[in-house]
Formats: C-alpha cells, structure tokens, sequence
C-alpha cells in the first residue's frame, strides 16, 4: 500500500509539473501518461473491463485496452486496485447556492454580496472537480447575475479549479411568480431571476442572455404564486414557445422547470430540450417526452435534503414530497424517458454530487445504469457525447479513479483516488 502511494504521488508531482510549465488544461509537452488501473469501466457497456488500461497524451485518450505498449517517454500512473472512469457530469447544480441549512434561499439572494457569493462558488467549483465530476451545467446564478459566465472563463484560463461548465445565466420566469417575496407590496425587491410578461418580452430576455454568455436558457414553466401554495402554470404556451423559438435559433438548448402535469404539458409542446423535476409527472406526460426525446432531470437529492432540513430522519414512509419524487423517476423509466444524473445541488453541499446517485439506485436503477446516466448519457443529451462521457480513444482525458468497483457498491464513488481533466492530474 506504501509503495502504490508513493508511486501514485510521484506521477501526480511529475503532472503537476508539467502542467505548471505548460499552462492549465493540458499535459506539458505532452509527455505520455499509461493509466494502469485494476479495471476500466467505459462510461458505454455498463461493464468494468479487468486489465484493461488508457493511454493519455496530451487532453485526449490515445488508446484504451489490455496489455498496452508504454512509449518510451511515458510515464506510468499506478492504480491498482481502483476503477477507472469517464469524469462524471453533474447534469443540475447551482455553484452560487450553498445548502439552505446554512442560509435560507431568501438570504443567500437578498443578504449575501456578490463577491462572497462568487468567493464560495470558487470553492463549489473546486469541490466539484475533487469530487470527480470534471463537467457540470449549472442552471442559474439565483440573484448573482451573470457570475457564472466570470466563473467558467475563469475556469477555462486556469484561474481557478473546476469542472467545465455550461450555464444558465439568469432563469427565466413570470411576472410575479418567484421571488423573494412578503415584503411591502410595491416596494422593488431583488429577484433571483429575470421576469417577464409576454412573448415578446420572452424573446428579449431570451437574447439578452444569450448575448451575456448564457450556453442554456432556463425556465420556469410553474411555481408557487405565494408562500404556502401549490405549484401552478406560471409561463402560457405562447411564452415557452417563443422562448424555444428564439433559443433554438441560436444553437442554445432549453430546459424547464416543470412540477405539475400543466406545467409539463406546455414545455413537452412547445418543444423544450430537458425537464428538471417533473415530481408531478403522470404517465401519459410522460409518453409524451419519451416520443419526442425529451430529457428528465429527476432531482432526488433535493426532495430528499429539503424534507431532512425540515426535521425527517430518513425512516419511512417518507414525506410526500419525497414519495413523490420518488415515484415520477419510476414512472418516467417506465415509460422510456432518457434520464439525466443530476441532483439540484447546492440543495445540498456542493461535492457531494454522489448523493443524487444514491439516491436513483435506492428508487430502481442498477449501480452501472446510473454510472452510465452520470458519464455518456449526460454527455448525449448535453451535445457533448462526441467528446466527453466515454473512455474511448480519441476523447478528452476527463478521467476518475475510484477506489474498489462501483459497479458493485455506488460507495466507491466517495473514495476518489484521482481526478484528471483535459489530460491533466489535478486531484487529489
């Protein structure tokens, strides 16, 4: 154990190294790395390959395989013992939110200044990485603006640490519909979102933040109008339509917060690219995305933190909300919708991504499945499985190592034993 430590440090130094001499985000000199691990799991057959080893050189994998012939000039990173996987991607996150019970959602958007806002993202982003999760989509700044575009130029130039990140910029919603709220009617409060009222409005606020760097637009298709109440269809048809519309024209998927069957409905016909909860979700609803290639994004994890942070202990039966939950992520496999690995994190702590995953193998998904929904299934629909999601020559080295199978136990998730993006080591 002393000797594989030693080794695997020495290869994570020379990485570091040549990173610092070469510039972040790539292998200085490109100098090759032979990944021996006990096994590869592809992110594709479900399966973890015994033997099997990768080749790195450079931010792309060069060759995959049993028995590889090391260059020369390569150097041999040791992981016997541990599994080696695509960089997980986190499908749901919000870097600018932190676990609601440490600060409410109100606080954090109305007491919280920018600048600490954005400082704990950093650390968020950081956390994510080390976690194993080399990408994410992030899916809305909740009253900080446009920091997330800052966020990701930050992490692509090597500032900071973090996963590659898509991003939403400022949801989308209805005149009225979000918040905070309660306080003196009239009196201008800031909003976590960007409100609208109309289609034409939903064009603009649509370009707008296209224009600002947004790789996402997101909506809001219901929500509750006050405290206390159900959710309710906040955005008409015509108003996602448009937002489809004017996002779709510009290469920018759509994703839609979307709880009740209205609600649902209306994103489903106006042609939206993911729907995020659907804890409302019926069967027929969803038939309907499953015909039209419509991606869920079930959010356990933040049922699940929410009903803990109200003073449920996990014993069962659980709360309805939970139950809830747990049940339109069964009907929506049922029914053949695509499935997304993301958990609404910042819900709960940023880096413990995992907990999402959990959470779907505990509602019916086998340890592979949800392994598979976490690398090349959220790469297909995030448009980005022609390069990320897969251990696969030709693909970027976005790469984890997990101590023991978790194919076997999802527990090996917490044991990362190293991370590596664009080919270069940067955890532990």
């Amino acid at each position: 154990m002393m000797r594989r430590a030693l080794t695997l440090a020495t290869a994570l130094l020379l990485a570091a190294a040549s990173a610092a001499t070469s510039g972040a985000g790539a292998s200085a000199d490109h100098v090759p790395l032979l990944l021996r691990p006990a096994g590869v799991f592809d992110g594709v057959d479900g399966k973890v390959h015994a033997g099997w080893q990768v080749l790195v050189r450079g931010e792309r994998i060069v060759a995959v395989g049993p028995d590889l012939s090391a260059p020369a000039d390569a150097r041999i990173v040791d992981l016997a013992g541990d599994t080696l996987m695509p960089g997980m991607i986190e499908g749901h996150g919000h870097l600018f939110l932190h676990p609601y019970d440490e600060a409410s959602w109100d606080d954090q958007v109305l007491h919280e200044p920018l600048a600490l806002r954005t400082a704990r993202a950093v650390a968020h982003a950081r956390a994510t990485l080390r976690a194993g999760f080399t990408s994410a989509r992030d899916l809305g700044t909740e009253g900080a603006g446009y920091a997330d575009v800052g966020l990701k130029q930050a992490i692509d130039q090597g500032i900071v640490e973090g996963p590659r990140l898509s991003v939403a910029t400022r949801a989308i919603v209805a005149l009225g519909a979000y918040g905070p709220k309660g306080f003196e009617p009239g009196v201008a409060i800031p909003q976590g979102a960007e409100e609208v009222s109309g289609v034409e409005q939903m064009a603009a606020a649509v370009r707008r933040q296209i224009a600002a760097g947004a790789d996402w637009i997101k909506l809001y298709a219901d929500y509750r109008w006050r405290a206390g109440e159900d959710s309710r269809p906040t955005l008409s048809l015509e108003e996602i339509r448009a937002a489809v519309a004017a996002a779709h024209d510009a290469g920018r998927p759509v994703a839609v917060h979307a709880s009740t069957p209205e609600g649902m409905r209306r994103a489903i016909e106006a042609g939206v690219d993911t729907i995020e909860h659907g804890y409302g979700g019926t069967t027929s609803i969803f038939a309907s995305m499953a015909a039209k290639r419509i991606t869920l994004c079930p959010t356990l994890a933040a049922a699940d933190a929410s009903a803990r942070y109200r003073g449920w202990a996990g014993d069962e039966p659980a709360p309805p909300a939970v139950r809830a939950a747990r049940e339109s992520f069964r009907r929506a496999r049922a029914a053949g919708v695509p499935i997304c690995m993301g958990g609404d994190v910042g819900v709960y702590a940023h880096g413990s991504n995992a907990r999402e995953m959990a959470l779907m193998a505990a509602a019916g998904m086998t340890p592979a499945e949800v392994l598979v929904a976490a690398t090349s299934g959220n790469a297909r629909w995030m448009r980005v499985g022609d390069r990320l999601g897969a251990v696969r020559p030709g693909m970027l080295a976005d790469l984890v190592a997990l101590s023991g199978d978790p194919t076997v136990d999802l527990a090996a998730l917490r044991s990362v034993r190293l991370v590596m993006k664009n080919g270069t080591i940067v955890a532990p």
